[in-house]
């Protein structure tokens, strides 16, 4: 029984219409503007002949706790309408109700702040294109990674961005948008310690101040951290920042805006298919740009775990 949502999935579920269902994960709290590009990418939609069963959240985590009842009885393709913190929660569930190895194909709707998955996918803003991705994309599967047990389809990251994460004003964000993670990173470099972690990467011991684990290439909007990072390959590539203290942070930083991060001598890159994380106890993890877990970290990658929606 979905979570005060059962009549509408019974009264779904007599009628089984159209070609193709969806079923639709959205935050009914989110803004005037992207309520209305929500609502009018949803009337695309029926118009080009979907059945559209909406979902909507209640709390956080509750996009996970739909996302696992769904089953092909129910739609055809998952829609998470949201930014990529919703997409992690939907993808999610999916993940934990697996069938036969395979999950309810994933589709987006972009809402978010930086819609990160949804610039690595190639997807085309506007409401027509949105919809045509929706409903004719190819479903193909990619490649998750899992920190202490809860996945991550774009990165994980310790020290340095965990402690922005973790630091992010809400209400700020919801005002100012991406000014609000920087306001947040200035902050931080006043206020953060820089210790030091000790990184196993497939056995072997590494040494780093701070980490992000890449499973695409795109961070933050449009910056490239990882160059080779791809959704369908079979390993995540690690990055990793080797010198400590705020003018590191600074340079790392700036270079990461003007795509030279890749150059600097003192990032290190590595392919990695397990990592187990080491440093300050309940030091942040952050994954999808939300908190994940807490160190000590295990980091594993599953290869083709989620069906994914990509434009044609």
């Amino acid at each position: 029984m979905f979570l005060g949502i059962q009549s509408e999935t019974t009264n779904y579920l007599k009628t089984r219409p159209g070609p193709l269902r969806l079923a639709v994960i959205y935050n009914p709290a989110a803004g005037l503007r992207k309520r209305r590009t929500y609502a009018g990418i949803l009337e695309q939609l029926k118009l080009d002949g979907c059945e559209v069963l909406e979902l909507p959240t209640r709390h956080a985590g509750h996009g996970e706790e739909i996302a696992r009842q769904l089953t092909p009885d129910v739609c055809d393709r998952v829609v998470a309408a949201g930014g990529d913190g919703t997409v992690n929660e939907v993808a999610n569930g999916l993940l934990s109700n697996a069938v036969g190895g395979r999950t309810l194909p994933l589709a987006l709707l972009p809402l978010g702040t930086a819609n990160v998955l949804a610039r690595e996918l190639g997807m085309l803003r506007g409401r027509q294109a949105t919809a045509e991705c929706i409903r004719g994309g190819q479903a193909r599967t990619v490649t998750v990674g899992r920190a202490n047990g809860r996945h991550f389809l774009l990165m994980a990251g310790v020290g340095f961005d965990a402690h922005v994460v973790a630091g992010l004003s809400l209400p700020l964000k919801r005002r100012v948008g991406k000014l609000a993670y920087v306001a947040e990173t200035c902050r931080q470099l006043f206020v953060y310690r820089f210790p030091g972690f000790r990184l196993y990467v497939d056995g072997r011991e590494h040494h780093a101040c701070s980490a992000i684990i890449a499973n695409a290439h795109y961070y933050g909007g449009r910056f490239v951290v990882a160059p080779e990072a791809l959704l369908e390959a079979p390993s995540l590539q690690i990055c990793l920042f080797t010198h400590s203290g705020r003018l590191h942070a600074m340079k790392y930083a700036v270079a990461l805006v003007l795509g030279l991060l890749p150059r600097l001598p003192d990032v290190r890159y590595l392919d990695a298919r397990r990592i187990q994380v080491l440093g300050p106890e309940e030091d942040p993890v952050q994954g999808d740009g939300d908190i994940l877990a807490a160190l000590p970290c295990e980091v594993c990658v599953l290869p083709d775990a989620l069906n994914l929606v990509f434009p044609q």
